[in-house]
């Protein structure tokens, strides 16, 4: 953290103010205020972000997210580098995000880049201490654990429950989407998924919901999978009858195999009606979750076909 001592050799307030929010936003005039000073009683996480960046609109909600759940043990201080150009050139910041932890009026680690939930947790917990589950993250965890059982209708009161306290959970709002589409509602899955605010459209969570609802559209107006299937044996070029074929297959569980029929089509001809099978294949990863062994494994096997 040595590219910060150009900022921390000027004299710095005396301790004692530095009180203020527990989510801030802050700029060159107040940043030794709101960090340096404020990290004397309370460590300071700063996101240092811009509008144009993508990743900065993924990485700054989950921030907020896990900040809020440290329940006054840390706070967060958010920057505009293209406000505040002068900050940026002094504290060197070349890429963002880019984040940097303060306490006791000294940085003590930083990160660039997006992370998911569970590293920044593990981030901030290294500077603030143990962070236990949130109610509404303890809800989030039950019914999704009660959707993957197959207990749907309860897995959706719970996820609404929790929006019910915090209307902007992300987590539940994916996932109560994921609930009407598995009980067959696709409007209703997609009237919620309507209602996302605008800074959490990328979240992945919401990309998974809504690979999911159009896959679910899609199962509406696919032929017979025997249909399909005869179409494959009278041709075996037919990609159009195999992707759907992958795609029924997907719908009823069978991943491995849809991800191979799939691949069959990229192996054969990548660019057939502009990459469909490839895309046909992002949308099973957006579906699954960038997590899902399926996921992971799909990914390298896709990789190989298309570098190879």
């Amino acid at each position: 953290m040595a590219l910060l001592s150009g900022l921390l050799g000027e004299k710095e307030p005396a301790a004692g103010g530095g009180g203020g929010d527990l989510i801030k936003d802050s700029d060159t005039k107040s940043f030794m205020e709101d960090v340096i000073q404020a990290s004397r009683e309370v460590p300071v996480i700063v996101d240092f972000w811009a509008p144009w960046c993508g990743p900065c609109k993924q990485l700054t909600p989950i921030l907020e997210k896990v900040v809020q759940q440290a329940g006054g043990a840390v706070r967060l201080v958010k920057v505009n580098i293209d406000e505040n150009q002068a900050l940026a050139q002094q504290l060197r910041i070349q890429s963002i995000p880019m984040v940097y932890a303060f306490k006791n009026g000294q940085p003590a680690d930083g990160f660039a880049g997006a992370l998911p939930e569970s590293q920044i947790k593990a981030f901030i917990e290294r500077i603030a201490g143990p962070i236990g589950p949130g109610p509404a993250e303890a809800g989030v965890e039950q019914a999704q654990a009660a959707l993957s059982a197959g207990q749907v209708d309860l897995a959706l009161d719970i996820f609404q429950q929790v929006l019910a306290e915090d209307p902007s959970n992300v987590d539940a709002i994916a996932g109560s989407a994921r609930a009407e589409i598995a009980l067959n509602r696709s409007a209703a899955a997609r009237a919620r998924l309507d209602e996302v605010p605008k800074e959490h459209e990328n979240h992945v969570e919401i990309a998974g919901a809504r690979a999911a609802l159009s896959l679910a559209e899609e199962a509406g107006t696919l032929p017979d999978p025997g249909e399909l299937l005869a179409r494959l044996q009278a041709d075996d070029q037919d990609h159009g009858a195999r992707l759907d074929l992958a795609t029924a297959m997907f719908l009823r569980g069978q991943t491995d195999q849809a991800m191979e029929e799939l691949l069959h089509i990229i192996k054969r001809d990548r660019d057939w009606q502009d990459q469909a099978a490839r895309k046909q294949l992002l949308k099973f990863f957006d579906a699954l979750g960038p997590t899902h062994p399926a996921t992971v494994a799909g990914r390298k096997q896709l990789s190989a076909v298309l570098f190879s």
